[in-house]
Order: structure tokens, then C-alpha cells, then sequence
């Protein structure tokens, strides 16, 4: 499927392509139930602790997940990850650190999540089907060893022409430079590309600080934001409309140049 003036699409990967949000809490159920009996058996000289503890220390990580603030220089996201983890035990029981029982915690978290990272069937037939007409790039923010055992775990490395890590660059989404490298990668212009993916704050307004053809805001909840900024061109709740949007650009484009074919015979 190509585009007139259409060149490329860049993609997002978490939440966009691959539903991250929804693999990290069947992890964090997955720790819930496999966990606490070992937790139990490891505090039980100094505290009673049973599952409602463990639920509200996976509700602590997720809550620290989501604030998240690292300096790569500083801490590797092993050991920030691992610490999110000691500091929800020792916030809900007290007492020592257990920097041990915080790592089996991490990896058993870190581990289930990949396994239930997958780019669904149809969302393979619909990058396979793009791709023909046009060039397809990945482009995700994070920390680069993260991103690429996620990109490794869902297998999407054969849909794409390139793959661009965040934290591999010099600067992450939102900044103009990373859609422009990856612009070099593929030898198009700014002007030529659109950019599908769910956060306004990076994606969306990213591609319009990049200079791009096209911005599309996978929005799944379908609902509006109280800031109205930025303002995506299009609006998808299902990534899987995208062709649709393609098409319907398609439709814009050809109507502009008939319209303008017909204003040059009557000149």
C-alpha cells in the first residue's frame, strides 16, 4: 500500500505495536502468586506476611515503574529496577533491606513480562502488507538493553527496514534529531514520513517537531485529553486502522491534485 508523497512510517513499540502496559501486570500477578510463598518463607522469623502485603508491594512497584527517572551514567536499570523493588518490601513490612528476595522478585517480573510481549498475528499481516508500498522503521524511547530484549522477545526485527533505540542516541523523542537520523537511515525527507504511536507527549509531539508529513495518535481509550496540545492529524483507536488512514490520505492527496489539475486547464 504506498502513498502518494509517502515514503515511510515510523512506528512506536510499547503500547503502540506491542501491549507492554497489559504484559507488565500479568507479570506483576505472575510475582504475586508465585512469590509469596517463598517471601513468607523468608521473613517468617520477624513478620507475619501473606499475600495482601505482597499486593500492595507490587502495587508500590508499579506506582515507582510509572515515575521512573534515570541518569544511565549514573545507575544501570537493573539496579534501579531491582531497588524499586527493595524499597516496596522494606516501605510495607519494614525491618532490613533484602536485596536478594528484590532481585528474585525483579527477574521473575522481568522475565514473565517478555514472555508476554507479542506482536499479535494480524498486526504482522498489517506491517507486511504496508511494507510493501512503503518503508517501515521502529522507533522507541528507553533504556537500549530493555528496549532491544523487548524487540527480541516479540520477534519484530523482519518487518522493519531499521530499528532506532532512544537510548542509543544522543537524544530521545520528542527531539527533532532522532526522526531525522532516522530519516538518514532510510534516505527520505521529514516531509515524506508519518509517525504512528500513543503518547502525545513523545510521538505525536515529535513528528510535528520533526517537520513530518503526518502524525497518527493511537488514542485505544478514545478519550480526550484535557490539554488539547499537541493536536495529532489523525486519531486511530486500534493501530490496526492505519491503512485506513493511509488510505484516506490517499484520497486527499489525489483530490488536492485533481483540483489543481482542474484550476491549471481553466487558467
Amino acid at each position: 500500500m504506498g502513498v502518494h508523497g509517502v515514503k515511510a512510517v515510523f512506528f512506536d513499540l510499547d503500547n503502540t505495536l506491542v501491549d507492554t502496559a497489559a504484559a507488565g501486570r500479568r507479570a506483576i500477578e505472575e510475582v504475586l502468586s508465585r512469590c509469596v510463598a517463598q517471601v513468607i518463607s523468608a521473613l517468617q522469623s520477624k513478620h507475619h506476611y501473606g499475600e495482601g502485603e505482597a499486593r500492595v508491594i507490587c502495587d508500590k512497584v508499579q506506582a515507582k515503574l510509572l515515575k521512573e527517572c534515570r541518569d544511565p551514567a549514573k545507575m544501570c536499570i537493573t539496579d534501579l529496577r531491582i531497588s524499586h523493588w527493595e524499597e516496596a518490601i522494606q516501605e510495607t513490612i519494614g525491618g532490613e533491606a533484602n536485596r536478594n528476595l528484590a532481585a528474585e522478585c525483579y527477574f521473575l517480573w522481568k522475565t514473565t513480562r517478555l514472555q508476554h510481549l507479542t506482536l499479535a498475528e494480524d498486526t504482522r499481516g498489517m506491517l507486511t502488507e504496508l511494507r510493501k508500498g512503503v518503508r517501515l522503521l521502529l522507533l522507541t524511547n528507553g533504556d537500549k538493553q530493555t528496549q532491544r530484549e523487548k524487540i527480541e522477545a516479540c520477534a519484530c526485527q523482519p518487518y522493519f527496514d531499521a530499528i532506532v533505540v532512544g537510548g542509543e542516541q544522543k537524544e530521545e523523542k520528542p527531539a527533532p534529531s532522532i526522526f531525522h537520523y532516522c530519516c538518514d537511515l532510510l534516505g527520505v525527507q521529514p516531509t515524506e514520513c508519518v509517525m504512528v504511536g500513543d503518547s502525545l507527549d513523545t510521538d505525536i509531539q515529535g513528528g510535528l517537531n520533526a517537520g513530518l508529513k503526518a502524525t497518527v495518535w493511537l488514542n485505544k481509550a478514545m478519550t480526550t485529553p484535557v490539554d488539547t496540545s499537541p493536536v495529532p492529524h489523525y486519531i486511530i483507536s486500534n493501530v490496526l486502522d492505519l491503512p485506513a488512514v493511509l488510505q484516506k490520505m490517499e484520497h486527499q492527496i489525489n483530490a488536492k491534485l485533481g483540483n489543481g489539475h482542474m484550476a491549471g486547464s481553466n487558467e
